[in-house]
């Protein structure tokens, strides 16, 4: 069994995740969300806790993502492409494209890429010029999880850090 480090930046400590938590109209649905870039795990834990006037904390896990992908209904993005960015809006439009998915990989929609995107849902840019702006970045990973029973079995919490 393959194991990944993943984090869950925040500003509580979350030993056991719960899936239907957050809010609905997420990038990629109401689910878990977890990043395997440490960093962006930490800068979005300093976001939470400014606005939230707490402490900073870090969580981190082990994930088996390989037996996610042979078992669950999965969706995985490996580029901010087409398919990527009108699964972001229908998202965000409420129409809860993820519902079709237990677990969700691709892109995340941070300050890197969020104009493009707000730019194309409100018609001010067409695909192909969004598409072109998004091709100029990297995406940074993230992974949601929106079925409890194959995060609770696939998802080991495996510490957490104050910040």
């Amino acid at each position: 069994m393959k194991e990944i480090i993943v984090y869950h930046g925040g500003t509580e400590v979350v030993e056991q995740p719960i899936c239907n938590m957050g809010r609905p109209n997420l990038d990629f649905g109401q689910g878990f969300y977890v990043m395997d870039f440490r960093k962006q795990a930490v800068d979005w834990a300093f976001q939470m806790a400014n606005r939230r006037k707490q402490s900073p904390i870090l969580n981190r896990y082990r994930l088996n993502r390989e037996a996610i992908l042979s078992e669950a209904r999965c969706k995985v993005f490996d580029a901010y492409d087409s398919d990527w960015l009108e699964f972001i809006v229908a998202s965000r439009r409420g129409l809860q494209v993820a519902k079709a998915y237990d677990y969700i990989e691709g892109g995340v929609s941070n300050d890197r890429v969020v104009d493009t995107v707000n730019l194309y849902m409100a018609g001010l840019m067409d695909v192909d010029t969004a598409l072109r702006c998004l091709s100029e970045h990297r995406p940074n990973n993230q992974m949601c999880l929106l079925d409890q029973e194959i995060t609770r079995k696939y998802l080991i919490f495996d510490g957490t850090e104050t910040l």
